[in-house]
């Protein structure tokens, strides 16, 4: 026999607009910016109270204007009960202003240029070469890697151009054209190892003893170079030690990416568009919230004359009826997307508040040391919000400070104990590992073991092996590779 029974399941579901607050409150300035022009175009109820090229701005402010004279439409103006049968338009404010009328539009030009092959491409004609070569040497060029390097293996090269350009050649006649190709500027561009590169370089300076010897150690040595075997390339080469510092003091003035040093090559270029500045005002701090790109919204005038038409008509067909399902979508959505906006900023600037109130001696000092240990959950528990939403605040916005722009997340750390048993920040310890290693003897640099002794002897009691990550972590090589001569 079939048993029926009612059972009651209480559960949490973030709605659609929640979670499209959340994706409004990760997005960096630019994106938002982006995000606010879609949302322009795509909801006719839904308009800007400035023209485009006003809404540039790069300006900061910390207010939410509420304007007295809004736009507002409430189910006063239209009675949708003659069109639907229980859904009304909410009353609400249209309009937010985040703009000051002495508000300047401000952008950024870039200049133009031809690609980095092109540039080749270009050296090219001025080289003579028979069609075929011509033909190898184009495609050469096309290989021809951001850095300047040719990283594909000449019997790859051979078998495309074979399957590709229906030319058949053996290594031996596209090693020749490469060697026009790496005759080309900037220097050392076609080469196919850092070796290479580096030689390529050297061999289109001035051929003084130092050159010449830097080719002998590259071509014969480069394996012990690299691991900064000094005394095993002093008794190889037969040299004394200021010949071999001088020898390795015209390889470091090389380039060896000669590809990151053409002027003209048109890579994006990322710009950073801080989403809040901090200044220092009679001793205090001063948060301000960056408001470009939050024009002023409200609903268009011809959306509210077209509701009024409707509301006038005696006739009540389908078609009105549909048109007037229409309205109200556009306008719930544009009632949601206002307070979106309001809620962003709000959450953002109490987000950022939090932080700079917590990080305050930093804030002041620019001292590094004086960052307090500091997690997501530390904010969160302040704020009473959830560590989710201060995480998509931190990992994506960036803050003016009097000590440059920098991450947010970038002010977050985990804490140790130090020897008085106070918690301290992992940043502290860093920037004090940092400053150790800075002032070593680079003869005879600090190896982990002693680092880790020094930072006990200055209160900081931590393993060799957390030594080593945060060493990994700050981009600093090991001893051995940090030794000169």
């Amino acid at each position: 026999m079939l048993k029926q029974h009612l059972q009651f399941k209480l559960s949490q579901k973030l709605s659609p607009q929640q979670i499209q607050l959340m994706k409004l409150i990760q997005l960096p300035t630019q994106a938002f910016e982006q995000r606010l022009k879609q949302e322009l175009e795509e909801n006719p109820a839904l308009e800007s109270g400035k023209a485009e090229s006003d809404t540039m701005d790069d300006g900061f402010d910390d207010t939410y204007d509420e304007s007295s004279d809004n736009e507002s439409i409430s189910a006063e103006d239209i009675n949708i009960d003659d069109y639907l049968s229980d859904d009304e338009i909410p009353d609400y404010r249209t309009q937010t202003s985040n703009y000051s009328p002495d508000d300047e539009e401000k952008s950024i030009p870039y200049a133009a240029g031809i690609s980095f092959n092109q540039y080749l491409i270009n050296q090219l004609n001025t080289v003579y070469l028979d069609d075929e070569e011509w033909a190898i040497a184009e495609f050469l060029v096309g290989s021809v890697d951001e850095s300047g390097y040719i990283r594909r293996p000449l019997p790859d090269i051979m078998d495309d151009l074979a399957f590709t350009q229906n030319i058949y050649v053996d290594e031996k006649k596209i090693e020749s054209v490469l060697k026009v190709v790496q005759e080309l500027d900037p220097p050392g561009v076609g080469a196919r190892s850092l070796d290479e590169c580096l030689i390529i370089q050297l061999k289109r300076k001035e051929q003084k003893p130092s050159v010449e010897l830097a080719i002998n150690i590259l071509e014969k040595s480069f394996d012990q170079f690299t691991k900064k075997h000094y005394a095993k390339l002093i008794q190889k080469h037969h040299i004394t030690e200021d010949e071999l510092k001088e020898a390795i003091g015209e390889i470091e003035r090389l380039n060896p990416k000669p590809g990151g040093s053409y002027s003209g090559n048109t890579r994006m270029i990322e710009h950073i568009v801080p989403d809040f500045s901090i200044r220092i005002v009679d001793g205090e701090l001063e948060l301000t919230l960056n408001g470009r790109n939050a024009p002023e919204l409200h609903v268009s005038k011809e959306y509210s004359n077209m509701l009024q038409g409707y509301k006038d008509s005696k006739e009540k067909s389908k078609s009105q009826k549909d048109t007037v399902l229409f309205i109200k979508q556009k306008l719930d959505a544009a009632k949601w997307f206002i307070d979106a906006i309001k809620q962003r900023q709000q959450t953002l600037f109490i987000t950022m508040n939090t932080i700079m109130n917590y990080q305050k001696e930093y804030f002041l000092t620019g001292d590094e040391r004086k960052l307090r240990p500091m997690i997501l959950k530390d904010i969160a528990d302040q704020i009473d919000m959830d560590v989710s939403t201060v995480s998509r605040v931190a990992n994506s916005k960036y803050v003016d400070t009097p000590y440059g722009t920098k991450l947010i997340k970038d002010y977050f750390s985990e804490a140790m104990k130090n020897e008085q048993g106070e918690d301290v920040s992992t940043k502290e310890i860093k920037k004090i590992l940092e400053t150790v290693i800075g002032d070593e003897e680079k003869r005879k640099p600090l190896t982990d073991d002693k680092l880790a002794k020094i930072l006990k002897e200055r209160g900081y009691p931590i393993a060799r092996r957390t030594v080593a990550k945060y060493r990994e972590q700050l981009g600093i090589p090991v001893a051995r590779l940090r030794k000169e001569i």
